[in-house]
């Protein structure tokens, strides 16, 4: 089963070597990673190109640097050039959580022939990332969930490429919202087989797209939209969405 992991970045040189180094420190022996770089100005292009001479010879590397009009067209980008069976994704700004994820994904996903995994994730202080600001754990999936606004951590989803193909690539009318909108496309129907992983798969830099308060109204704009394209009530759905996520803070004061 070959895996393709797509990391999307631009102007990251502070934290992509740790994204890129996750990957290639997997012990896993068929990934293909895919980084698409929106032409940074940073010096990023500088710090990938460096690592990815030396990357191991049981993992694919292809390297792409143009510009484009964000993180999602860079993710259908990646996507559209993957050769995998599977697909998951590393932002710029997270990790895997280990050198054995690769292998634990693919060994569940034989396991259960799901054509979805997903798993947990841990939120880092973006300085210490040893500190855990959120734990987020998936459980055990169930259809009503996600009809009251649950979904899974989207970097620790991996999924079938066949399935991608069906069901359509990320909106890139959404800046934010992108992901929630693909995975309710995916999982609303009850037609896709679903597996859970009860282990962590990524960590997580607080401060991304979804995780900046700067940036939350738009995300409040972005979800009401994308609940409103589902046939959803909107505000409950996103009120119930926010609630799903208390406990994630309360294992992290309490760990």
């Amino acid at each position: 089963m070959k895996v393709s992991i797509i990391t999307s970045c631009y102007n990251r040189k502070e934290t992509i070597r740790d994204a890129i180094e996750s990957v290639l420190s997997q012990d896993y022996s068929d990934i293909e990673y895919i980084i698409v770089d929106g032409a940074s100005t940073d010096g990023t292009q500088d710090v990938i190109e460096g690592i990815i001479k030396n990357s191991p010879s049981h993992i694919d590397v292809r390297y792409v640097s143009e510009s484009d009009h964000g993180m999602y067209e860079a993710l259908n980008k990646g996507i559209r050039m993957a050769t995998g069976d599977v697909i998951g994704l590393v932002h710029s700004d997270d990790f895997l959580y280990s050198p054995h994820t690769v292998s634990h994904i693919v060994d569940r996903l034989r396991e259960t022939h799901a054509d979805f995994l997903y798993g947990d994730g841990l939120f880092v202080n973006p300085e210490q990332t040893d500190k855990v600001v959120r734990k987020w754990i998936g459980g055990t999936y169930r259809l009503w969930k996600v009809r009251h606004g649950w979904l899974p951590l989207h970097p620790t989803c991996y999924i079938r490429k066949d399935v991608m193909e069906r069901r359509g690539l990320y909106n890139e009318s959404y800046k934010i919202a992108a992901d929630s909108d693909l995975l309710f496309r995916y999982l609303l129907g009850g037609d896709i087989t679903v597996t859970y992983l009860p282990e962590y798969i990524v960590r997580m830099r607080m401060g991304g797209l979804s995780t900046d308060s700067a940036r939350r109204k738009q995300m409040w704009k972005e979800d009401i939209r994308m609940y409103h394209s589902h046939g959803m009530n909107a505000t409950i759905t996103k009120i119930e969405k926010m609630l799903w996520k208390v406990p994630q803070f309360i294992r992290a004061k309490w760990r």
